[in-house]
């Protein structure tokens, strides 16, 4: 047996509906909705009385998705929202994106917190990393030359 493809990443969040409308921003789209409860999915996660909303985003070519989830019971225990990009565990989720520049300015414009600056990585990528929702790092990445 082989792993087949990368399916989804999940992430879990406070506030469905900004973590949702930040990466819709960005240009990935809703694949669909569902609330999520019962004996099965407490088994599946480990944890008992789950009572979630989940919301899939996947980007535009079909093969990358998001599946963030707001877990309404149990209470969640918090993360460190500004932890740094070198803390241990998932730190970011990358985007190869078209015209940065422009997602760049649209982001500033929305108030969306950088962790760094966008630069240039040799002839390959213009990359920067910016704080989205629940302090998640997402990295934006353009193939140059």
């Amino acid at each position: 047996m082989t792993i087949q493809r990368m399916d989804h990443v999940g992430i879990v969040v406070d506030d469905l509906a900004a973590a949702t409308a930040f990466f819709v921003g960005l240009g990935l789209e809703v694949q669909g909705e569902a609330p999520v409860e019962g004996r099965w999915v407490d088994r599946v996660v480990g944890l008992d009385g789950v009572r979630a909303q989940i919301v899939v985003v996947q980007t535009p070519d079909g093969h990358g998705r998001l599946e963030l989830t707001k877990f309404h019971a149990p209470a969640s225990r918090s993360g460190d929202r500004n932890a740094p990009a070198n803390a241990l565990g998932i730190r970011h989720v990358a985007f190869a994106v078209e015209d940065i520049d422009a997602l760049v300015a649209g982001l500033r414009a929305r108030g969306t917190e950088f962790v760094g600056e966008l630069e240039r990585y040799e002839n390959s990528y213009r990359l920067c990393f910016v704080r989205g929702p629940e302090g998640i790092i997402v990295e934006l990445a353009e193939r140059i030359g």
